[in-house]
């Protein structure tokens, strides 16, 4: 059933409800994701060295290729700290739906969950967009650096799109940020519905 509680849209229950999908996935891939982050930005560490001993040995082409492989590692480790953040996020406000439940049915009430707010679908969206841009671009850089190193792309070319994918990436980092604010404004949202509830409660007994 679902009712009001002091402007919060709820659901009313007998029993604490169990988390939903998105907060299901927030307590299973967040600490993937952290590690994966990891993994990106010591391969983006790696292609810089190679890069530097390229620069050195005066091998504009291999230097080149590898710059696109790096941004590539370490943007992609981007990728993923955002996304084990986001995770995170979720998986806090999956132990806010559950534990606020559960003391409300251990207090002997019914037990009033919120239903998912328009900030949390917009983080949702927004996370979504952001991961799927930033991924595309880490791969347009990864087949940029194999066409130089194919020969059938110039460095001039190389040059035109590193700056377009430079314009994808900031705005897919922008967008994630966009998110996160909007995720923790979703759990500032939760506190202040829960202490009102708590406090619903002991007015009541």
């Amino acid at each position: 059933m679902t009712t009001a509680t002091y402007g919060f849209n709820t659901e009313t229950s007998t029993k604490a409800l169990n988390v939903n999908v998105p907060q299901r996935a927030g307590r299973a891939l967040w600490a993937p994701a952290f590690a994966m982050s990891l993994m990106g930005f010591v391969a983006g560490i790696a292609f810089a060295i190679a890069k530097a001993v390229a620069i050195a040995d005066g091998d504009a082409v291999l230097a080149a290729s590898l710059n696109n492989y790096g941004i590539a590692g370490m943007f992609f480790g981007f990728a993923m700290v955002f996304t084990g953040i986001s995770f995170a996020i979720a998986r806090i406000l999956g132990e806010f739906r559950v534990g606020g439940g559960r003391t409300q049915e251990a207090a002997g009430s019914q037990v009033k969950t919120l239903k998912m707010p328009s900030t949390a679908r917009a983080f949702i969206v927004l996370m979504a967009m952001a991961m799927m841009i930033l991924l595309a671009a880490v791969v347009a850089h990864v087949v940029v650096g194999v066409q130089i190193n194919a020969g059938t792309l110039s460095l001039v070319s190389a040059e035109q799109w590193d700056l377009w994918l430079e314009a994808a990436r900031r705005f897919a980092v922008q967008l994630y940020l966009f998110a996160i604010a909007l995720g923790l404004g979703t759990i500032i949202y939760v506190i202040r519905f829960q202490s009102i509830r708590i406090r619903e409660i002991a007015n009541a007994n």
